[in-house]
């Protein structure tokens, strides 16, 4: 297949110098960053600056399907632990479709929501490594960028921005994105065990800063059972 292969890289977006015009009001300003609730940006048009400034997983969907003039599609998504080098959840949309050709039947809508259930374990890891696998269609995709904000309740447990860059039409491109996992007391790993799909992310997807798709998913964290 041809198409772009993007380089591992960290995921997250890293600060760029200070202007000139900066002073202690504006930096003062910045650190009491305000929040915005779901409600508030009901029927306008959503940047990734305003979903940075979510305090908590949204109930309802800020686009909708409609959105994805591009023809974005997600076929394959793998997580590993990068110093074990494990595989800890992997899913091929191909291999699932030859495994379940659905009878001739019409292609079903991608499904944007997941859920996930990892051992305990996932929540003591350092680092993992995210690899997407996705194709789009037959219009170029500029400023393709993907902002992921993971939240237990009204807590950010972890916030990730990656920039996919320019896909050419019709190609299929893969890339890894690298990130520290939270690093969480005792006290929380538990509260996110007894609270099973507490654990929620968004992930919103923008294209020239335009939102054009929207996945959520949410986490329960299995502990260990003794026989």
């Amino acid at each position: 297949m041809s198409g772009k292969t993007g380089s591992t890289g960290n995921a997250g977006r890293q600060g760029g110098g200070r202007s000139k015009g900066d002073n202690f009001l504006a930096r003062q300003a910045k650190a009491a960053k305000k929040t915005v609730t779901e409600e508030e940006l009901s029927g306008k048009d959503i940047t990734p600056e305003d979903v940075m400034l979510l305090d908590q997983a949204t109930k309802e969907y800020l686009c909708s399907p409609a959105a994805n003039v591009y023809n974005i599609e997600f076929t394959r998504f793998k997580i590993r632990d990068m110093d074990s080098q494990e595989v800890l959840f992997e899913i091929n949309k191909a291999t699932d479709e030859n495994e379940n050709p659905g009878n001739g039947q019409e292609k079903p809508e991608p499904s944007r929501f997941v859920r996930y259930q990892f051992p305990v374990g996932f929540l003591c890891l350092k680092r993992v490594g995210a690899t997407i696998e996705f194709t789009v269609g037959d219009k170029p995709v500029n400023k393709f960028r993907m902002i992921e904000r993971h939240f237990f309740r009204k807590k950010c447990l972890k916030s990730v921005d990656f920039d996919f860059g320019y896909c050419i039409p019709s190609s299929t491109n893969t890339c890894e994105h690298i990130y520290d996992m939270p690093q969480l007391t005792q006290d929380e790993i538990q509260e996110l065990v007894e609270h099973p799909y507490e654990t929620k992310s968004d992930s919103f997807y923008f294209v020239d800063n335009k939102l054009v798709m929207h996945n959520k998913a949410d986490y329960a964290y299995i502990a260990a059972t003794s026989s």
